[in-house]
């Protein structure tokens, strides 16, 4: 809330920005690799550069910002190693938080994920594809209690954005179908209460992913 002066707190503000580089990151309008002039983006968004340093740290803790003493600050760039690894920690983590969540799924949400899904099935915009998958996955577990396995998790999910996004548009004809099971023998097993199989499964769907990123080396190379 702004002070009696009208002026807008430094954390609120700061917040604000990053809330706002953080969607033009994910919706891919600002790609690895991009300078971010800090006066620049100052003038933009008419603030001094105070909130947008601070934006920037918090960005940086999230990893999708790059700073550099005395050099500025950049879109965090992958290398497939890294985007490999990430993968790999999501494969062993979302499992957990999916096991934290699920016995808390009623049938309002089941019924809201099997919406979903049928919304992917009928899209073939990578961009809303890209929204509402990750919506279905979330919407997996969002009856969690494990705020610090939730934030390492949704930190994975927005540092490799940009891979999944090239990715997708590069698979997503001949893909489609697979993710569409995937999703739909998730959905099953959370309807039948088979916990276990549900955790199988979706460690063998991020499993899936990884594996074929790693066959597009070209993905990680500067355009």
């Amino acid at each position: 809330m702004p002070d009696r002066n009208g002026a807008v707190p430094a954390s609120v503000a700061s917040q604000r920005i990053a809330d706002q580089l953080r969607g033009k990151i994910l919706a891919g309008e600002l790609a690895p690799g991009t300078r971010i002039i800090q006066d620049d983006l100052a003038a933009e968004l008419q603030t001094s550069r105070l909130p947008v340093r601070e934006a920037l740290r918090i960005l940086q803790s999230r990893g999708l910002v790059t700073l550099r003493a005395n050099q500025g600050a950049w879109v965090t760039k992958m290398d497939m190693r890294e985007c490999e690894l990430s993968y790999k920690i999501r494969e062993r983590l979302e499992p957990l938080l999916l096991a934290e969540s699920a016995p808390h799924l009623v049938e309002a949400d089941l019924s809201e994920l099997a919406g979903l899904q049928e919304r992917i099935e009928q899209t073939d915009d990578v961009e809303e594809f890209l929204v509402l998958d990750r919506r279905l996955h979330w919407g997996t577990y969002r009856h969690h209690q494990a705020g610090e396995l939730a934030s390492i998790i949704a930190r994975l999910w927005d540092t490799t954005q940009h891979y999944r996004r090239a990715f997708t548009r590069l698979t997503v004809a001949r893909r489609g179908w697979i993710i569409n099971a995937e999703h739909g023998l998730l959905i099953q097993a959370l309807r039948d209460r088979d916990l276990v199989s549900a955790e199988r499964i979706l460690e063998l769907h991020i499993r899936r992913t990884r594996v074929e990123l790693a066959q597009h080396p070209e993905l990680f190379q500067d355009d």
